[in-house]
């Protein structure tokens, strides 16, 4: 990885075609779309992360969804996923608005960097291991233009958290065995914190296994982990 700024890195991932079941289904579901979203125009390409480039907490989810991400071009962005995190990221002083619906529509991100350990929507929500994988070298290289200022980490879900340990690996001692994933878990990894949530899918939010409440506990610990104050900018 040559890329120097997360702006260069951004724009590398937007153009990756590296795994060819994810790259036909992407462009399969820009290409038929949603109903709902039939007249609009479709990003069908790999979502980078998004955040300031000095961010000291980075949110670690899944996937973009195949008509959130997929569609909007941004992390979470135009879905119900979406709709939670970020009324909680602005109810705990993260966000500049509770919602974002597509590119362009205001929102900013305070101190916080939200990405993903895979940048393609995959079919039913699920990237094989191959993928995710093979994704792999963005994550460690967007983590390693962060690390002078990242200080915590929320990893939404036992996938994001099994993908992210081997990259935080490369960067700085981590226990073994490794820390196993639980809602709540907090791990001290020497100067960054590492906080485990359950998934914002609507199949947790739906049945109350992830309540706003719970959301917005693990968010605002992360957030005074990472130094950050609600409703203002990270702190020099």
């Amino acid at each position: 990885m040559t890329q120097t700024s997360l702006v260069e890195l951004d724009a590398a991932v937007a153009e990756c075609r590296r795994c060819p079941r994810l790259v036909a289904w992407r462009e399969q579901v820009a290409a038929t779309r949603r109903a709902a979203y039939a007249n609009e125009t479709y990003w069908g390409r790999p979502v980078p992360g998004f955040g300031p480039p000095d961010a000291s907490l980075a949110i670690v989810g899944l996937a973009p969804a195949a008509h959130g991400g997929n569609r909007t071009g941004r992390m979470f962005t135009g879905d119900r996923s979406g709709d939670v995190l970020f009324q909680a990221l602005y109810d705990v002083g993260l966000a500049s608005q509770p919602q974002s619906k597509h590119v362009g529509d205001g929102l900013e991100l305070r101190g916080t960097r939200i990405t993903a350990p895979v940048h393609c929507a995959p079919p039913a929500n699920k990237p094989t291991p191959a993928e995710r994988d093979t994704c792999r070298p963005w994550l460690a290289r967007e983590l390693d233009l962060l690390r002078p200022t990242l200080r915590a980490v929320v990893v939404l879900g036992a996938f994001g958290w099994q993908a992210l340990l081997p990259v935080l690996a490369e960067l700085r001692p981590v226990p073994k065995p490794a820390p196993r994933f639980g809602h709540g878990v907090e791990v001290d990894l020497g100067g960054l914190r590492l906080f485990g949530c359950y998934h914002v899918s609507q199949q947790n939010t739906f049945t109350g296994r992830l309540t706003p409440a719970m959301l917005r506990d693990v968010l605002a610990r992360a957030r005074d982990a990472a130094g950050l104050r609600p409703g203002s900018p990270r702190d020099a």
